[in-house]
């Protein structure tokens, strides 16, 4: 493992986090030329952010080795349509990056089906160029844990044993619209819904100010944690939630923290129309909820408090479906085998 620097600006705006983006891609160049003195037999680049990928394609080409692109969001189509890269140069010379690493990866691997439909039909990228990987449930980590918690007490020593626990658990940025949540924790101030914020971002400190500026004594917040120490936190919830845009381009996203809370049994509010709102449906684990809308929210949760029977029936639904389909160690074989293929046809 090659460490490499990259600025600490990361959560300063949008302009503190291209800047990061450029550091690191200066120093992973730098690094592939005097500390990287071996070849490859694959290179695998995860992008966003694009830039990332021409680091991959240097390298590929040093090491003559194939590239595999790795697809976690669609850029640039994610921050044009959040109105974030509005610039009609930086717009153009963005999509034209982007074709370009579509040109030059020997495949491509994506999380979401609708991500693929994406590149094949708007994209034209071949359709056998592309595997969907989605992203996976760690049940060896959650298990393990799993095996040797004490819900009441850990709850007792966080100050959780009253109330319905709604746990978000992510970045706390401009895309998560949890200003949503705060307008929906305000509406339930009276009922026992409250709202655990796990996570750091760009508008963690908005958040936080609005809180207080409203007075709301059903919010909480804890700063990022590693995975580890988060899953005791899902343990101990009721519900776990996701939130996004109402955009189009969300759709087609499925976030990485609707799977711990699947492997971590908790039924699921997704506030994601698309891939998400399928995925939840069709294992029967949670709640569908309009994005960007709080007394729908409002509504979701008040349901959930008066049928209490649907959490632990969700939270096992989803539990099992994950067990079927995400589980990690099946994706990473199948992973593998796309890492040998490709490196066999090279």
């Amino acid at each position: 493992m090659i460490r490499t620097h990259v600025s600490e600006h990361y959560n300063w705006g949008w302009w503190g986090r291209l800047w990061a983006y450029a550091t690191f891609l200066a120093s992973g160049l730098w690094a592939s030329l005097f500390r990287a003195n071996q070849r490859y037999d694959v290179v695998i680049v995860t992008s966003p952010p694009l830039l990332i990928g021409l680091l991959g394609v240097w390298l590929a080409r040093l090491s003559r080795a194939p590239l595999i692109l790795e697809v976690r969001d669609l850029w640039p189509d994610a921050p044009v349509q959040l109105g974030v890269l509005t610039h009609p140069l930086l717009v153009q010379i963005a999509y034209r990056l982007e074709a370009y690493l579509y040109r030059r990866a020997q495949h491509i691997v994506v999380l979401t089906e609708g991500y693929r439909d994406v590149l094949i039909n708007q994209k034209k990228v071949a359709p056998a160029r592309i595997t969907v990987i989605p992203n996976a449930a760690d049940f060896a980590l959650t298990d393990a844990i799993t095996h040797h918690f004490d819900c009441n007490a850990f709850r007792q020593r966080h100050a959780m044993v009253d109330g319905f626990w709604i746990v978000y658990a992510g970045a706390h940025g401009l895309v998560n619209r949890l200003s949503t949540v705060l307008d929906a924790a305000g509406n339930l101030a009276d009922t026992p819904a409250r709202f655990l914020f796990i996570g750091d971002g760009t508008e963690k400190l908005t958040l936080q100010n609005e809180v207080r500026r409203r007075g709301l004594k059903n919010v909480r917040f804890v700063d990022k944690l590693p995975k580890q120490d988060v899953i005791p936190f899902l343990l101990a919830a009721d519900v776990g939630l996701t939130t996004a845009p109402r955009l189009p381009i969300f759709r087609t996203v499925l976030t990485n923290k609707l799977f711990d809370y699947f492997s971590c049994r908790l039924p699921v509010l997704t506030m994601l129309d698309g891939e998400s709102r399928r995925l939840v449906e069709a294992a029967d684990a949670g709640l569908f909820v309009e994005p960007e809308n709080a007394e729908a929210l409002v509504w979701a949760i008040q349901y959930y408090l008066n049928h209490p029977q649907l959490i632990r029936q969700h939270g096992e639904n989803g539990y099992r479906y994950a067990q079927r389909h995400f589980d990690r160690r099946r994706l990473a074989q199948q992973y593998v085998t796309i890492l040998s293929n490709v490196s066999a046809r090279w």
